[in-house]
């Protein structure tokens, strides 16, 4: 798994290349990316995986920039947005899920879950579609949470092999839009029991000017959830990735291959 930022990561599992809400430009309205290189991609992913119509997570010029012609994993509901933004041609690559449907890309399987998130494309548009999060199923295990607050039924989801979880925002009101900070991603990653977790969805992009006014919540959101984390997910192991950065894990395999930590770090 490599994290270009955001919520913006390469996934590689069993032969298959997956890449998940890319937002691949350095500017979005009034936000600047702060942190980190432009996302350089490898090559055409299998599919992407869009986990909701916010235009940081559903960037349209974007999905444009992705190489190839992959397939585009979207919420039900969502493809009259890519065929209205992008033409029919996009739309029909489209495989809309419910949270509890799946699709295969390959070796792999991806299942829409559930994300307890606002579904709307934003005032501007009337287009909507649930909210969901993606597990993935081939060698391993991964949860791709997109954006989410809690919710009870997280617990269906362990036991996990890697856990995608977003931290932070930018802005201090991430409790009333239903995202998770870090002191409440350390409890997610309880429920789901993953082995391994990266925090996401933080420090790259902040309005203009804003970084400088509250370095704090633009910088330490990855680090907090780890020190959260260690104390109510102690079975745990999360790995605070740079943007850029890649973490290779293996899983157990039927003759008992135990998992081994390859690139990143671990927190500070």
């Amino acid at each position: 798994m490599t994290w270009w930022g955001h919520s913006t990561s390469w996934l590689s599992d069993s032969g298959v290349q997956l890449l998940t809400d890319p937002l691949l430009t350095n500017r979005l309205a009034h936000l600047r990316r702060m942190a980190g290189p432009t996302p350089s991609l490898p090559g055409a992913p299998d599919a992407v995986l869009l986990s909701h119509l916010h235009a940081d997570h559903f960037h349209l010029p974007s999905l444009r920039a992705v190489p190839g012609e992959p397939c585009l994993v979207v919420p039900r509901g969502a493809a009259g947005l890519v065929a209205d933004g992008l033409g029919r041609s996009y739309a029909r690559r489209c495989v809309e899920l419910a949270p509890g449907e799946e699709t295969s890309v390959g070796a792999v399987r991806v299942r829409a879950v559930k994300a307890a998130h606002p579904g709307g494309r934003g005032p501007w548009s009337r287009r909507n579609a649930t909210a969901v999060g993606f597990v993935v199923e081939g060698a391993a295990r991964t949860w791709y949470a997109g954006d989410t607050g809690l919710f009870d039924e997280m617990t269906d989801l362990a036991p996990l092999d890697l856990a995608l979880i977003p931290v932070g925002g930018w802005g201090p009101s991430l409790h009333t839009h239903e995202h998770l900070d870090a002191v409440q991603a350390a409890e997610a990653l309880h429920r789901v029991k993953a082995t391994w977790a990266v925090p996401v969805h933080y420090g790259t992009f902040w309005p203009a000017g804003m970084s400088r006014v509250r370095r704090h919540m633009f910088h330490t959101p990855g680090d907090t959830f780890a020190e959260h984390a260690a104390v109510v997910a102690p079975d745990s192991r999360v790995r605070v990735l740079r943007h850029g950065d890649t973490l290779t894990i293996e899983v157990p395999a039927a003759d008992g291959v135990e998992r081994r930590d390859l690139p990143g770090r671990e927190p500070s």
